[in-house]
């Protein structure tokens, strides 16, 4: 034993050299550039200080930075004297801040050329100005280039302390840089503030692209697009990694300042991975320049390992959430430091961004000519818009090449910077959402040993008590139940309800509901307490607003301790709405679960506050993506499946249930779509339970609806049948062939109802006239024929003739399966596939002419300009369908016979 711990001893003797010669070699930069301007202010100081990097920081009171200001009354600097630093941030520059509710401008003389631009922010309270949470919201301009619009430091900083956002821009002749800080006009009292400004020169086209021979592969677009950064484009770095190394701080940087983080919350798949470094590497700068990163980045690296096996089963991969909407310019680092790796086909690789297989014979011997040579490889790759989703995620995955071109089975990366290149001159993304905050009074305390066996005792004593009390409360509730529901027999108004109180703002009282006891089923609905409901939406912090209806605001919020997104939908005391549709909302959805229903988590009725609380959809409402948006067109299967989703929902609420429920409201509004585009039906607000026995097949209730949904019948006579909701969804399939609103107030007078106009258009044969300009030519002939028959039969206007949801289901999948067969018809023809995905503009149904006639006479005419229009023939042929399509009238009479029996037999079948 004394020999081992001798030995042990002499060998940790012996590494400690080795270990400060480590340290050292690392330490030593390669040759680092010398900028011409780096100019550090320290806003809001007058005196200025030194950074923990050696850096001299200049005030900007009384000096050459003061900003000009429009109301200089208004403008003041400020120390947060209210919030002290905390020890983990730096005095320079977060210790002082420049804020105001007016617009400030920094004019800032420079030469031209290139240059980063880093802002600095500590969003705190501050002496004079209200709580950033609420306030601090503002744009940031660098001359042209709009860098943040209705921007929040707080909600960037993600839960740090402080938050720098980094810039690269081209000043031009003019010699001066111009940074404008504006309040946001639409917050009242809104105001702006920074704590420091770096502005520093760059190498010319580190970033940026020299010419056409240097322009960067654009993956995704068509094969050999290439993209050029070129001085009007204005960049943000996103992010910029030191792969397998340890965080760089700025100033052991190559001269420009730049701080490089390390990889790990980015990698998510590692299986696991091998991190090498080789400190006595000679690095040889050949092929880059030596100021392009830091040595700490090439002589480390992540790799796969030499687990062959293994590592052919899965990709090496990192994900980095980005903004929605722009293209990223992506920079790879690679040095080849290994000593097996020597040559070319030792180590080959794949690589995808986005997805997308951006190289398949990645070979960093090749690119850079040799072991200890670095080398970067650069691209742009796209990031749409994804529905209502603010960001998405940029993933970089590395796969080894087949055996047969790579002696080693690996793949390496040593370092990454992502940048979003700007959109002209916006480079403005949205706020991150909000982190939540934790209820008050919930933080856990550890109780101390002295007490823990009284507390223990006084905690049985109060649970056995607490127990009984409920053992009680139920049997009370039940046996009241059971009398109420032997008094009133069949009466449908009764329900857990009577026994379910509730306070709200137009009472007296404030106190929380006790009701949490009640016939509901816990594990069901879950109830919610105020603090809860503040800490997921910040306090009801606007920027979480994500959408506003008759009820009120609905607030995106977070729950579980920020792991789970919610829809949280508030009361507005004013609204048309109360008590009455909070209970129904709550009553129906505690009692239904269905795929294509929305799920209702729980519910607040603390201190006259009434809130419902349920499953986020990350995509928002159907009529998000029908008109009026900035978001892509569904594609026509997108819509049938959409389509198909919702009446499956209305359909188990018809006659999947314990009792029909008829929603009474249903519109493309209350057609949410999850983040897989899956439909939900929502909002039971104004649902009600249906007949209840056979002698009476509607309930006699006051009207109520949405406007241009409503059904005619159910208006005229004030009976609520299912059909009404069958009326409402025939409303919803116009929208969604037609792109346009149920009502329209600016068009002539007989097109002002989209339901009675495509009624007139149908029987007249001119459907194809007035569907969506965007799927003109995409619908088979024989799908968009099938679909125009079930929505013309839910719009009929005596309600026994519609169909049942039941049957508008068969009907919508019956179509779609037939546009299936469209596209696989083309397919054979053309011996390639036809799909939306991949069709020209005018769509693969572009050439079809043919004539259709409806069970009326009238000839249906539709798909594009070349239909004929003519008004009357006796039959018809399809030139695109299959044996088992439509053959002739006949035939297509009797299928819609057998499908819509309820039409015409009032029984059903």
């Amino acid at each position: 034993m004394k020999f081992t711990s001798f030995c042990l001893q002499s060998l940790l003797f012996l590494m400690f050299p080795c270990f400060f010669f480590f340290i050292g070699y690392l330490s030593s930069p390669v040759a680092a550039y010398t900028p011409i301007e780096n100019i550090t202010i320290d806003c809001g100081s007058s005196n200025g200080g030194q950074s923990t990097d050696g850096r001299p920081w200049d005030g900007d009171v009384s000096g050459k930075f003061t900003p000009s200001e429009q109301q200089s009354n208004n403008n003041k600097s400020s120390k947060p004297s209210t919030a002290p630093i905390q020890n983990s941030v730096e005095q320079v520059p977060y210790i002082t801040a420049r804020l105001s509710r007016s617009e400030f401008t920094y004019s800032i003389p420079l030469t031209a050329g290139q240059k980063f631009i880093r802002l600095y922010f500590y969003p705190t309270t501050y002496p004079d100005f209200d709580d950033p949470h609420n306030k601090a919201f503002f744009s940031v301009k660098a001359g042209p280039y709009t860098l943040l619009k209705n921007f929040s430091a707080l909600l960037h900083a993600q839960g740090q302390v402080t938050l720098i956002k980094e810039f690269c821009v081209n000043v031009d002749g003019s010699q001066r840089l111009n940074l404008t800080f504006t309040p946001s006009p639409d917050i009242s009292d809104s105001f702006a503030f920074i704590n420091g400004i770096e502005v520093v020169s760059m190498p010319t086209n580190l970033y940026y692209t020299a010419g056409s021979e240097d322009e960067v592969p654009f993956l995704g677009q068509a094969e050999g697009r290439s993209y050029s950064l070129e001085n009007n484009t204005a960049l943000e770095r996103v992010y910029r990694l030191n792969v397998g190394g340890s965080q760089i701080f700025p100033g052991r940087d190559t001269g420009m300042f730049r701080s490089w983080s390390n990889d790990d919350d980015y990698l998510t798949i590692a299986n696991p991975s091998a991190l090498p470094v080789n400190t006595t590497v000679n690095l040889t700068f050949s092929t880059i320049p030596p100021f392009s990163a830091p040595r700490e980045v090439y002589v480390t690296a992540r790799t796969m390992g030499q687990n062959k096996t293994e590592n052919d089963k899965y990709n090496l991969t990192w994900e980095f959430p980005v903004d929605s909407g722009f293209n990223y310019y992506v920079r790879l680092h690679f040095c080849e430091f290994q000593i097996e790796v020597t040559k070319q086909g030792d180590r080959v690789f794949e690589i995808f961004l986005a997805n997308i297989t951006a190289e398949t014979q990645a070979d960093v011997i090749l690119w850079s000519t040799g072991n200890g040579f670095p080398v970067y490889r650069d691209y742009v790759v796209a990031i749409g818009r994804n529905g209502n989703q603010k960001q998405q995620n940029l993933s970089v995955a590395l796969h080894p090449a087949p055996a047969w071109t790579t002696l080693y089975s690996d793949a390496i990366l040593n370092g990454l910077e992502i940048f979003k290149l700007s959109n002209g001159v916006d480079l403005s993304g949205p706020n991150p959402d909000p982190i939540p905050l934790s209820p008050p009074g919930n933080s856990p305390q550890a109780p101390t040993k002295s007490n823990n066996t009284s507390k223990t005792i006084i905690g049985i004593v109060v649970g056995v008590i607490a127990g009984l009390v409920v053992l009680s409360l139920i049997c009370f509730l039940i046996f009241r139940r059971k009398r109420r529901v032997k008094d009133s027999g069949s009466n449908d108004g009764a329900s857990w309800w009577s026994q379910f109180s509730f306070t709200t703002k137009t009472t007296k009282s404030t106190k929380s509901t006790k009701s949490r006891g009640s016939s509901l089923p816990s594990d069901l609905c879950r109830y919610f307490s105020l603090a809860e409901i503040k800490g997921a939406t910040n306090n009801f912090d606007s920027v979480f607003i994500i959408g506003v209806g008759g009820f009120g605001n609905v607030y995106k919020g977070f729950i579980d301790g920020g792991a789970t997104p919610v829809a949280i939908k508030r009361l507005n005391p004013e609204s048309q709405q109360g008590a009455h549709e909070f209970k129904t909302e709550i009553e129906m959805l505690s009692q239904l679960r269905h795929l294509h229903l929305v799920s209702l988590i729980g519910y607040c009725n603390d201190e006259g506050e009434m809130i419902l609380v349920y499953d986020y959809m990350a995509h928002g409402t159907l009529r998000d993506h029908l008109y009026n948006t900035e978001n892509a067109p569904l594609t026509w299967k997108q819509r049938l499946q959409i389509c198909i989703g919702a009446a499956r929902g209305l359909h188990y609420l018809h006659s999947g249930a314990k009792h029909i429920v008829i929603h009474r409201d249903v519109k493309t509004t209350n057609i949410l779509l999850d983040e897989k585009w899956v439909a939900k039906v929502s909002d039971f607000g104004l649902s009600r339970i249906g007949p209840t026995n056979m002698s009476k097949a509607h309930v006699s209730t006051v009207v109520k609806g949405s406007f241009g949904y409503l059904d005619p019948e159910y208006y005229r006579r004030q009976q609520l049948t299912e059909k009404s909701d069958v009326y409402s969804f025939g409303v919803v399939l116009c929208e969604i062939l037609c792109a346009r609103p149920p009502i329209s107030r600016t068009v002539e007078k007989a097109q002002i109802s989209l339901a009675a106009w495509a009624q007139q258009c149908h029987r007249r044969g001119t459907l194809y006239k007035i569907i969506d300009p965007f799927l003109r030519g995409k619908i088979a002939p024989e799908c968009l024929k099938k679909f125009a028959e079930v929505t013309m039969g839910c719009l009929l206007d005596e309600g026994i003739e519609r169909p049942s949801m039941g049957d508008v289901v068969w009907g919508i999948e019956f179509a779609l399966q037939l546009q299936e067969s469209g596209e696989a018809k083309l397919k054979s023809v053309n011996g390639e596939a036809a799909t939306e995905a991949d069709i020209d503009e005018e769509g693969p149904f572009k050439s079809q002419s043919f004539e259709l006639e409806d069970d009326s006479g009238d000839v249906f005419s539709s798909l594009g300009d070349h239909v004929l229009n003519s008004k009357s023939t006796s039959t018809f042929s399809l030139t695109t369908t299959d044996d088992q399509s439509f053959a002739s009238k006949d035939s297509d009479r009797l299928l819609s016979k057998a499908v819509f029996s309820e039409i015409r037999n009032p029984e059903g079948r």
